[in-house]
């Protein structure tokens, strides 16, 4: 394959989900359950930081503005794949609406940044250029 061939759509090497145990206390019969996370494309990701950014006016000029905290919360509700944080009968279980508050609720802080550091990585964000270019070498 030489070319742009290796570029088309049908010839990319396409991500898996990965699985990953955010905490022991989701277990099914004492084994405990993992979660699956998917990676988001470009396209998804700008999408949530749209969401995520305000335009706030300061000293005559507009100024965008990203709710950080939410830009993570929301990136670790697109990428979990299950447990489906949509579901209404968990958010019911947990007594809130929304699968952002839902899983800031179901996990310990611990178990939240522990999962948000495996979205990150799935999603490619905790590797830097010198490791994709040494990788690019291999």
């Amino acid at each position: 394959m030489s070319g742009l061939s290796a570029f088309l759509s049908q010839n990319v090497i396409q991500i898996e989900n990965e699985k990953h145990v955010v905490s022991n206390r989701f277990a099914d019969n004492g084994n405990p359950v993992e979660w699956e996370i998917k990676a988001l494309s470009e396209e998804e990701n700008q999408a949530i930081r749209r969401a995520c950014t305000k335009v706030i006016g300061r000293k005559g000029q507009r100024v965008p503005e990203t709710d950080y905290e939410l830009y993570l919360t929301k990136l670790i509700v697109e990428s979990v794949v299950y447990p489906n944080l949509r579901d209404a009968g968990l958010q019911e279980s947990y007594g809130v609406l929304g699968a952002e508050s839902l899983v800031k609720k179901m996990l310990t802080a611990g178990e939240y940044a522990r999962l948000l550091e495996k979205v990150q990585e799935v999603n490619g964000f905790d590797r830097d250029m010198e490791e994709l270019v040494e990788e690019a070498k291999n």
